[in-house]
């Protein structure tokens, strides 16, 4: 990439935040369109589950080949590629006569949106070649999301109440022409010096385990568990666990680095990302099915009542950040955890009558814990890293965001299945079931983030990896630039921030897409 001027760089950085607040934004949207959806089409709440989970689904499989091919055919190519067919699929999607073809939309949605953010972060990085400047700008990015979660569920609402639930994806297209108009303008292509290679078995057996994952625990709602709906593709996720990772183990350029799930501190850092998320996927499904459907609120109204989320996890993803970076991840992790768990007790006696005022402050709560919950994770998934591997340790911990935000809307859904049809009591008793999941969520991270926390960010990596023999001086340096800057760009659900996953793109050191030998 050539040497760009200041204005040029911040141009840069302008489209690729365009990016970001178009995938952020469509997380939420959609969430608060679902009652919409559901009333027009009269869908089952396995459907609406889909609608989610087709777009989260092939978001976590494919993020890590798309940044294999951006860093092979052009990073600028690929993103705009990408623009292209998000739009195509909001299209798709504001035109569905189904939940069927809306579902296979979200799924086409997805494919651009894996060739969105990852790639724009790895342009980022490689547009401000100076690290200090480099992290402020990877800050800004990082922000931008936290903006799309407070403007997500209030935009989604009055879109919903105003023009319908198809407007939320027709007001996509307009955003999509400006970021690529920006990009074939103002963003220089560029490429890895070395681009990993493709790994289609990887490929194949990583969609078996997700997809089997998410397929099982659907059906399980609508079907018993003991169906072979159920049971036959929970049964292909569990064969594919152990090929996956012989096969893997075997690649020179695996898709999954399978020797890095030995560290301590990643395998914590991964449990934490799938707990995180699956948590917080189950609440936004759960809680915008109480607020339209058994509190009767227009959109607008529930995407009010959801601002405080948005709004906290902006004010305190960046500060938490610092904190991670001067004291280490135990304290926000503990503050995170018990955040969570304490709004999942407190959610447990809802029903239709809980005053608008506790629900806030509930859900204040659960912006705490998103608030606080991402910059210590990143941190600890690259904790001890020698240089060559913290990108793929934070496109793991990506990865796994998205694997848990898939799974637990799959749980709510199939929790939920029975109280949604009945309404009233029967609804609350069902979500209890949903709330308990936040609660044993909550735990979970702060039990980890008090006996594995890893590091602070400036603190001494951990050992070596196999076949590998870098210097102690260099790693330092490396890992707490990388940890620091992931730190302030404050990683929000989904969205891999703090690190570029797949496109070997990471803050601190030029973009080379080399895999670790």
């Amino acid at each position: 990439m050539p040497e760009l001027d200041d204005r040029r760089r911040w141009l840069v950085l302008a489209v690729c935040c365009l990016s970001m607040l178009l995938v952020v934004l469509d997380i939420t949207v959609v969430n608060v369109a679902l009652p919409a959806v559901r009333r027009e089409w009269g869908a089952p709440v396995p459907a609406l589950q889909w609608t989610v989970d087709a777009y989260t689904l092939v978001l976590a499989a494919f993020l890590l080949p798309a940044g294999a091919a951006a860093d092979r055919w052009g990073r600028r190519r690929v993103f705009v590629l990408g623009l292209l067919v998000f739009g195509l699929g909001s299209a798709l999607c504001a035109l569905a006569p189904g939940t069927g073809w809306l579902v296979a939309a979200r799924a086409v949605q997805a494919a651009g949106g894996t060739m969105l953010n990852p790639v724009a972060m790895a342009i980022v990085a490689t547009a401000f070649p100076e690290p200090a400047e480099r992290a402020r700008a990877i800050g800004v990015f990082g922000s931008v999301s936290g903006l799309g979660l407070v403007l997500g569920p209030v935009l989604g609402g009055a879109l919903v109440d105003g023009w319908g639930w198809r407007a939320v994806f027709w007001v996509n297209l307009p955003v999509v022409a400006a970021g690529v108009a920006g990009a074939l303008r103002w963003v220089p292509e560029s490429r890895a010096a070395r681009a990993r290679r493709f790994d289609p078995v990887g490929q194949l057996l990583v969609v078996a385990l997700l997809g089997g994952t998410v397929f099982g625990l659907i059906s399980a709602g609508r079907s018993g568990w003991s169906a072979p709906a159920v049971w036959g593709p929970l049964a292909v996720a569990a064969a594919a666990v152990p090929a996956l990772g012989r096969y893997e183990a075997r690649r020179a350029d695996p898709l999954l680095e399978v020797r890095l799930l030995r560290r301590g501190p990643l395998a914590a850092a991964l449990v934490m990302a799938f707990a995180a998320l699956c948590a917080f996927g189950a609440f936004l499904f759960a809680v915008t099915l109480y607020l339209q459907g058994e509190r009767g609120m227009p959109a607008l109204r529930a995407g009010l009542c959801l601002a405080p989320v948005g709004v906290l996890i902006l004010v305190l993803s960046p500060r938490t950040g610092r904190v991670v970076g001067r004291s280490g991840p135990r304290g926000p992790l503990l503050v995170a955890g018990v955040s969570l768990a304490l709004a999942g007790l407190l959610l447990l006696p809802v029903g239709p009558g809980t005053p608008v005022p506790v629900l806030l402050a509930v859900f204040a709560l659960v912006g705490v814990f998103q608030g606080t919950v991402n910059p210590p994770i990143s941190n600890t998934a690259v904790s001890g890293m020698p240089g060559s591997m913290a990108s793929v340790a934070a496109a793991l911990a990506s990865t796994a965001r998205q694997t848990g935000s898939a799974v637990g809307v799959a749980v709510a859904g199939s929790l939920l299945a029975p109280g949604v049809a009945a309404g009233g009591a029967a609804f609350a008793s069902a979500a209890r079931g949903a709330w308990w999941l936040l609660v044993a969520a909550g735990v979970l991270i702060a039990l980890l983030g008090a006996v594995r926390p890893g590091g602070r960010a400036g603190a001494r990596p951990g050992g070596r990896v196999e076949g590998r023999a870098e210097g102690r001086a260099a790693a330092d340096r490396v890992a707490a630039d990388r940890a620091a800057v992931a730190d302030r760009a404050g990683a929000v659900p989904g969205t891999g921030t703090g690190a570029v996953p797949g496109t070997g793109a990471v803050p601190g050191q030029a973009q080379s897409g080399q895999s670790p030998r």
